[in-house]
């Protein structure tokens, strides 16, 4: 039974890695998961500097998922990559790492660090991020913006390149196409729907940003339609993400045309899911007789 999956020329042992800002940066889960038994870990997002995110409070739960507004807090690229990335070089998985900035010069800046690091074996790029020169619009939200950065990126990048896609747009299709055509090995969607909670006993915003990204179960089926609709459009594979709570949850994905699928929010709720998502895929290929997994993807009729 074949479980292995290749991305732009990486092969993973599993299709299962974790949603970038769900799993630090794997040293925070180290005791609860092997993380020898995950097909990559992917990274908490990186700048070029320390960003010391959004005020409180960040977080708040909602009906079948939480929202969350943590402005991508993190210690910048010179500490990730003198205490993080040895940690992950002890364990066998691939290392993704996702890169964030407020500048295409600040997202160039650190796929060219990261270019210097032999143990990185992907970039996902979070183009979410409020591109502070064009009235901070996300590079994700424009095809034109998506197209620019992807461009950039790929030109300094020295390991293959992921494009992590907003749902927050009218057609994700359009913005499967432009990464595409800029040159993206391959794209990960979806990051998090924006949304709103109100305290009514306190009349107040439940979190400080007023909106924040929602995730959890409650977006699985928005993200199966997109992950589906840009595996019709795009050639380069997809890494699906949005909702994933079990096995059946990324099996959906992967039959929809997803090479990978991420496990985010169930994170917080059951640490061990990423493991029980691998286990339960295995069993899910022995009860089909399924030999190789790669015979499920994009398989839906």
């Amino acid at each position: 039974m074949n479980t292995a999956v290749k991305i732009a020329g990486v092969e993973f042992k599993n299709p299962v890695t974790t949603a970038s800002g769900t799993f630090g940066s794997g040293i925070e889960y180290s005791n609860f998961v092997d993380l020898n038994r995950l097909g990559a870990v992917t990274t908490k997002g990186v700048a070029l500097t320390p960003w010391p995110g959004n005020p409180t409070p960040r977080v708040t739960e909602t009906y079948g998922g939480m929202l969350n507004a943590i402005g991508l807090q993190n210690p910048g690229i010179d500490v990730f990559c003198e205490r993080d990335l040895p940690f992950l070089e002890k364990y066998d998985t691939r290392v993704i790492v996702n890169v964030c900035g407020k500048t295409e010069e600040e997202y160039v800046g650190v796929v060219e660090r990261l270019a210097q690091e032999k143990n990185v074996d992907m970039l996902e790029i979070n183009v979410s991020c409020p591109n502070v020169k064009e009235g901070a619009i996300a590079f994700g939200q424009n095809a034109t913006a998506l197209y620019n950065i992807t461009e950039k990126i790929k030109k300094a990048a020295k390991q293959p390149v992921i494009m992590k896609l907003s749902p927050n747009v009218t057609d994700i299709t359009e913005m499967a196409r432009a990464a595409e055509a800029a040159g993206a090995d391959a794209i990960s969607l979806i990051n998090t729907i924006t949304g709103m909670k109100i305290d009514i006993a306190r009349r107040k915003f439940a979190i400080a940003n007023k909106t924040g990204g929602l995730s959890g179960p409650a977006i699985k089926p928005v993200a199966v339609r997109m992950v589906y609709q840009c595996a019709q459009a795009v050639k380069i594979p997809i890494i699906g993400m949005g909702g994933i709570a079990t096995a059946e949850d990324a099996l959906e994905f992967i039959l929809a045309g997803a090479s990978m699928v991420a496990v985010g929010m169930m994170n917080f709720h059951d640490p061990m899911s990423t493991v029980k998502v691998v286990e339960g895929i295995e069993s899910y290929m022995k009860q089909y007789d399924v030999e190789d997994i790669n015979e499920l993807i994009g398989a839906v009729e």
